[in-house]
């Protein structure tokens, strides 16, 4: 969508006269030399088919019509196997670095608050080599400590160099790694280690002390705690009968002679890699059974989808290692011997919450060249970066505009805009460091004006992935020269896709002009199931007559002539209304947080009423000036709880949706406002910042009754 031009007739002709003079100069030699009617060609051709000839599927890519992919290289069938491999290929080129702090100091907010600030220095690597060595030593140690092959072993830590090493350690001495969220709710921590028999866990100090202290009774099995950090000057106390130990101490252990005499038992490609378990978005998390040959196979579908991957290239990683698109994409950049950098999602930019004013942020140092985002990441950006457009002078604001629908106009015919590039776009271009040439975005559906923006503003295309924990991440992958927004791309070479009918949402593989229904993934990449989860797994997991296991996902979507796939509903989501229209709760969440006022929203129905509500966190800049405004003072939380804010946020949110051709029944009649922004800490969102429905509607409980009484007032006293 383009931006509103409110620019003089005049000045807007001299401007368009200018770019035509400008591209009838440059046209034809660029357009040799940029390979751009190459890029056209590929974004339009057909991208995957159906083998069968029937609506409904399976679904192939172009290039794995005969046979799905399952391998990177032959006979590298095992994740031990995928590193020794890189190891010896790149020994002594960079694979994890860490940026050194430098200071740290406490500063006081103008609300009172305290805010921790850090000043960090450069990237410290170690090398492949060096995290091969350390990684053997580490996983020697730990068989020093008891631990035994194809016996679980948790890791409960914040993504940071440590972690990898640790996993690979794990997955060289065939340890299936249980991992969890940092976020888990204390019960949901206690259940996953429970439910693994953990007799060693891998953590932190300051997770140990803040998430494990408290529970650490409660999991009776537990006889090893694992602390990552290098520089212990003490450590938390914990029950007796419990040994701590360091991770330099561990790999000394594990490098003595007598250790390292010790056969290892190497995985084969079928044994359990990893039990991950979910971020627990529809209730208790569930532990999901990976092989080897799952996460190769994953591995080999993504990079694909990656063109000139290679060790040239720089991951920041920063979300959770223990959500499986940053497992994913993290081996995907080892296996082709790239470096990764490690961030968080508070010190990724300059002006990132930890970072003190004037000091770097880890994108400004490392200039990573690959990224995967979750959409709440971007979304966050784009809302900022146009925050700032609109505080720009008339001047400013016009070039900008101007230079961002000329550039749309381009990318969609698959050309490139180098001038608009280097003199408009250049400084958002340096959020993400400057270098950024693939953008990944997973875990939820990314908005097309955020999409848009990406591909604008950051000057590099975005490749929209759909997967699931159950499909080791892997399902589809939008190809870099592919601008179309709101889809997920094709099949990855990994993976096949068939659409079941699903009747009581009326969709169906015969639907015009496309074949809509449930998606099912088959493929190498489906894994093993739910750990001890035998009726669920018969539920949505099963095996066809030629030996492949499928996946029921819960998803809807429907499958565009060029075989791309884009995601139109969930089942879970569907909400049949009392008047018997069905409400789908995420598309009216999806339609809503285009609007700049939202940071986000759960939207809330059910079937005794005949209405949706929302509950919004607003944009907190754009709620002061809505304020100024309206004339009303008072603190954030003031605001929210006003009556009139609240009106006058309805009516902004119904013209949004009247715009966005809504249904009138879609539209939220009520609204509550939420001072506090939802994070992963407050449990009513996932690491991925998927909304936790059930948490939500537990919070917000008294705001549901509150306005369900006020509602039936109203048609009472009518």
């Amino acid at each position: 969508m383009k931006l509103k031009e409110d620019v003089n007739p005049v000045l807007l002709q001299v401007f368009r006269s200018v770019v035509w003079v400008y591209s009838v100069i440059t046209f034809i030699p660029w357009y040799f030399f940029s390979g751009a009617g190459g890029n056209l060609e590929r974004a339009r051709r057909i991208k995957a088919s159906s083998i069968s000839g029937h609506p409904a599927g399976p679904y192939r890519a172009v290039n794995s019509q005969e046979k799905l992919s399952a391998w990177l290289h032959p006979s590298v069938d095992s994740l031990d196997k995928i590193f020794e491999y890189a190891a010896s290929r790149f020994p002594k080129r960079d694979c994890l670095g860490t940026r050194e702090v430098l200071s740290e100091e406490d500063e006081l907010q103008p609300n009172g608050k305290v805010f921790k600030k850090v000043i960090l220095g450069n990237y410290n690597w170690l090398s492949y080599e060096e995290t091969y060595e350390a990684s053997k030593s580490f996983g020697s140690g730990l068989a020093a400590l008891g631990q035994r092959p194809k016996c679980n072993i948790a890791i409960f830590c914040e993504t940071r160099a440590e972690w990898v090493v640790a996993a690979q350690a794990c997955f060289m001495y065939n340890f299936p790694l249980v991992t969890l969220y940092s976020t888990l709710g204390p019960t949901a921590i206690a259940h996953g280690l429970n439910e693994t028999e953990i007799t060693h866990i891998i953590t932190s100090k300051d997770l140990l002390q803040s998430r494990l202290k408290a529970i650490v009774c409660d999991v009776p099995r537990l006889q090893y705690i694992i602390l990552v950090d290098s520089k212990l000057t003490s450590c938390p106390s914990v029950p007796r009968g419990i040994m701590v130990y360091n991770m330099d101490a561990v790999k000394a252990m594990g490098s003595r002679p007598d250790s390292m005499a010790v056969d290892r038992r190497k995985p084969e490609s079928s044994d359990i890699a990893v039990i991950m378990y979910t971020s627990g978005s529809t209730g208790i998390p569930k532990g999901v059974m990976i092989s080897h040959g799952n996460i190769i196979a994953g591995i080999t579908g993504m990079a694909e989808r990656l063109p000139n991957l290679n060790e040239t290239d720089t991951y920041i990683g920063y979300l959770p290692l223990a959500h499986v698109l940053e497992l994913s994409a993290e081996l995907v950049c080892i296996s082709h011997g790239c470096r990764i950098g490690y961030s968080s999602p508070q010190t990724l930019a300059d002006q990132s919450t930890k970072i003190k004013k004037g000091s770097k942020g880890d994108t400004s140092v490392l200039k990573p060249t690959l990224m995967a985002a979750v959409p709440e990441i971007m979304d966050r950006i784009y809302k900022n970066v146009m925050t700032k457009v609109e505080e720009m002078s008339k001047l400013q604001k016009t070039l900008f505009v101007l230079a961002y629908n000329y550039k749309m106009e381009q990318i969609s015919k698959g050309y490139s805009t180098p001038l608009c590039d280097s003199l408009v776009f250049k400084r958002v271009r340096a959020l993400l460091g400057g270098n950024m040439r693939v953008l990944l975005s997973g875990g939820a559906p990314l908005s097309a004006a955020t999409q848009h923006f990406m591909n604008i503003c950051l000057c590099c295309p975005v490749g929209q992935g759909y997967g699931l924990t159950e499909t080791c991440g892997a399902g589809t992958i939008s190809e870099i020269w592919d601008y179309s927004t709101g889809r997920v791309g094709a099949p990855l070479i990994c993976s096949e896709i068939t659409l079941k009918d699903w009747e009581e949402g009326g969709y169906y593989s015969t639907d015009k002009p496309n074949p809509r229904g449930e998606i099912v993934i088959g493929g190498p990449n489906v894994t093993m199931g739910y750990y001890k989860k035998e009726s669920r797994n018969r539920e949505d997991f099963y095996v066809d007559e030629h030996g492949q296991r499928w996946f029921c996902t819960g998803d809807i979507g429907e499958i565009h002539s060029d075989g791309c796939l884009k995601i139109i509903d969930r089942k879970k989501d569907l909400v049949k209304l009392q008047a018997g229209e069905y409400v789908s709760l995420g598309k009216v969440e999806a339609v809503l947080k285009n609007c700049s006022l939202i940071d986000n929203i759960c939207a809330y129905a059910n079937s005794d009423q005949s209405y949706v509500i929302s509950f919004v966190v607003p944009n907190h800049k754009q709620l002061m000036v809505l304020a100024e405004q309206m004339q009303l003072k008072g603190t954030r939380e003031e605001i929210c709880n006003n009556a009139q804010m609240e009106k006058e946020v309805l009516r902004i949110i119904t013209e949004a949706a009247v715009s966005a051709k809504m249904e009138r029944f879609e539209i939220p009649k009520k609204i509550r406002l939420s001072a506090e922004p939802w994070t992963p800490e407050t449990g009513l969102v996932t690491d991925a910042f998927k909304l936790k429905r059930k948490e939500l509607k537990s919070h917000y409980q008294d705001d549901i009754e509150r306005i369900g009484k006020q509602r039936a007032a109203f048609h009472l006293s009518h």
